[in-house]
């Protein structure tokens, strides 16, 4: 098994097409620099504004600070970021910082804080429940779609490394191929101060015991379901749907027996240092010899499948913009009954309920969600096949039958699994998560009517409501992909500019005429858009000066990053991420980073605008609710004043 080190060191491994690829640029320290400084601006004015600073003085302060910086330590530092690049076999960044910093070495548990959800569309060729559905049994319906998204997913796989979708040649599957390919076979290993990422690459799997199968986890009892042939080849439809029966019959046995899981899934939603000492002292991998194969069946598996014999119900009232139905299926997906039934460490997680509602789950750090959306989109491109779970193939015995993961545990191990059980419901239970559908106009309004970039449109919007919330300015985060990089993972677009706020003031400002505020928006997404286009390019301001950060030696100070407008410019109250369309998607969400913010990714149709709103129920200065009646507010209010200024524009001409 490769750990995320020996990859790195494998270049050979890089295919011919990714390795024409540029490599991601080390950016020129005077541009990176002047970025800055004018990223700081909107803090400068509204500084003014409220405590009556000198624009001048503190501007001046902050071009000094570069200055210095620049002529000085941040020269050294530059050179060094360079030696480093070329000692690197990929880029600067992902080999040596980004992997471990934003998510290795994170110890904070993984779901809500670290982890991604996406809800998929209701299947129409799903069976109809024809059995009343049972706690603890799994239901028809279910097991015909868990096994439709297995094989689908599988298959996505297969056509992926047969290059038969999105081949290398194309620049799109250049950066597709090897990042989804990564959520295979991964797994996140808990360490002390620093996880590790281990795979078992496609050409490996008959190496290894558990590479030919996914895991299954129903009401917290864990199988291998074999999904390969020793050959390679993917099982038949067929059979992964009689070998999900098989284990939906021996739980639904054991529970009528009285047997008790032993819920040791519940332990990857601890944090890191916590459950890295439980997975590798004597009390679970060195109990027995039971736990240590159990366990590396689990870490060697494909990817995770968790059966939910229920229906995760609705807990709010239906209002306006607010479905309790996909919300409870946003819960559900998002973290279960309370952390149950799931292995958070997998890269790749389905979640099945009774009814055959699903949607995806999985561990951040292999690559970013845009990844999983696109093999998620793809899965859901097909409906399910009735017939083909039902016809006969006489292939059917290649596949070896389901096998039980059974872990040993002793009375110090049952305590650890009660602890995190309360510690992870009340993590749960913190998380206030919402979609919103607005439905009123999408993209195509936009592109058409008023001509400026709908994503650039939708974050003036997202930062509108901000201030109607909170009634006052933050730091706002967008995630910009380097795909078009060797090894590009993302950049920070810092959407709160200097114009975004002019325009935000001008849309809450009652004396303010349309044409004035129409004027803002446009020069707010000019910035916006200018900025996006830098960080696509890989010359955005956070990773380099991270770099830089980093590469400090004892003894080292930097007055820029002592500065408090440094710390306050990535202070990321608001942290948003554009995904694509996603038409075959009910929603999205992942956790607000801090806990006075909102963490929200969004889904950009030509005729809906989806926002998954994420929000602690702890903090009470924010509310998903009340977030989500000023957004709609904000986007109503944006269309009506592009409309009455483009027709006082028009009649002007």
């Amino acid at each position: 098994m490769l750990s995320a080190a020996r990859l790195a060191r494998r270049a050979i491994t890089t295919t011919a097409r990714q390795r024409q690829l540029p490599r991601l640029p080390v950016p020129r320290l005077e541009d990176t620099l002047q970025k800055y400084t004018r990223s700081l601006q909107p803090f400068v004015d509204d500084d003014a504004e409220r405590l009556g600073l000198s624009v001048a003085e503190e501007v001046e302060k902050r071009d000094r600070l570069a200055r210095t910086f620049r002529d000085g330590l941040g020269k050294t530092l530059q050179e060094r970021l360079i030696e480093l690049d070329k000692q690197s076999p990929y880029n600067w960044l992902d080999d040596n910082f980004w992997l471990k910093k934003a998510y290795l070495e994170v110890r904070a548990p993984l779901p809500i804080h670290s982890n991604w959800w996406l809800l998929y569309k209701d299947d129409p060729n799903t069976p109809e429940l024809t059995e009343e559905s049972e706690e603890g049994k799994a239901t028809t319906a279910q097991l015909a779609r868990a096994a439709w998204l297995t094989w689908r997913t599988l298959l996505f796989r297969q056509k992926l490394q047969k290059e038969e979708i999105y081949p290398e040649s194309s620049r799109t599957g250049s950066w597709v191929r090897p990042n989804a390919l990564k959520m295979f076979n991964m797994h996140r290993i808990p360490a002390h101060g620093c996880d590790r990422l281990e795979r078992i690459l496609p050409e490996d799997l008959s190496a290894h015991e558990g590479a030919r199968h996914i895991l299954v986890l129903v009401s917290d009892w864990t199988y291998a379901v074999e999904v390969y042939t020793p050959t390679g080849e993917i099982v038949p439809l067929r059979h992964i749907y009689e070998q999900l029966h098989s284990v939906a019959l021996d739980v639904y046995n054991r529970r009528s027996r009285g047997d008790i899981p032993p819920r040791i899934a519940i332990l990857t939603s601890d944090d890191r240092d916590s459950w890295a000492k439980v997975r590798n002292c004597e009390r679970l991998r060195n109990l027995s010899s039971t736990n240590a194969a159990s366990l590396r069946l689990v870490e060697q598996s494909v990817f995770a499948l968790s059966l939910d014999t229920y229906d995760f119900p609705p807990t709010k009232p239906h209002s306006s913009f607010l479905n309790p139905y996909l919300d409870a299926h946003l819960c559900n997906v998002k973290i279960g009954r309370h952390g149950a039934n799931r292995w958070f460490d997998k890269s790749l997680t389905i979640c099945v309920e009774a009814s055959g509602r699903a949607g995806m789950m999985g561990e951040h750090s292999p690559c970013d969600a845009l990844v999983p959306s696109m093999i998620a989109d793809w899965t859901l491109e097909e409906s399910l096949d009735s017939e083909s779970l039902s016809c006969s193939d006489s292939d059917l015995t290649e596949a070896g039958a389901p096998r039980r993961l059974d872990f040993q545990v002793d009375a110090t191990l049952e305590a650890e699994i009660e602890r995190v059980t309360v510690q992870t419901r009340a993590l749960g239970e913190d998380s206030d998560n919402s979609m919103l559908c607005f439905d009123e106009y999408g993209t195509e309004w936009i592109k058409e009517n008023v001509k400026l970039s709908p994503d650039s449109y939708v974050q003036m919007a997202l930062q509108l409501a901000w201030y109607k919330d909170q009634g006052y300015f933050t730091a706002t985060y967008e995630t910009a992909l380097t795909r078009f990089f060797l090894h590009g993972r993302t950049e920070t677009i810092r959407s709160f500019s200097a114009e975004s706020r002019l325009f935000v003031k001008a849309m809450t400002d009652p004396s303010c005429p349309p044409s004035v505020r129409f004027a803002r928006l446009r020069d707010a997404i000019t910035v916006h858009t200018s900025y996006s286009r830098a960080a696509l390019q890989g010359k955005g301001v956070d990773r380099h000066l991270l770099g830089l950060r980093l590469l400090m030696q004892d003894g080292e100070r930097a007055e820029i990053f002592e500065d408090d407008l440094f710390a306050r410019s990535q202070d990321w109250r608001l942290s948003t991420s554009g995904l694509t369309p996603g038409e075959r998607f009910m929603g999205t969400g992942f956790g607000s980073p801090l806990p006075n913010g909102y963490g929200i990714p969004y889904l950009s149709g030509p005729n809906l605008l989806r926002f998954g709103i994420e929000s602690k129920v702890s903090c009470s200065a924010t509310s998903t609710e009340r977030y989500k009646l000023h957004l709609v507010e904000s986007l109503r209010e944006m269309k009506k004043m592009c409309e009455v200024a483009l027709r006082q524009e028009s009649a002007r001409l």
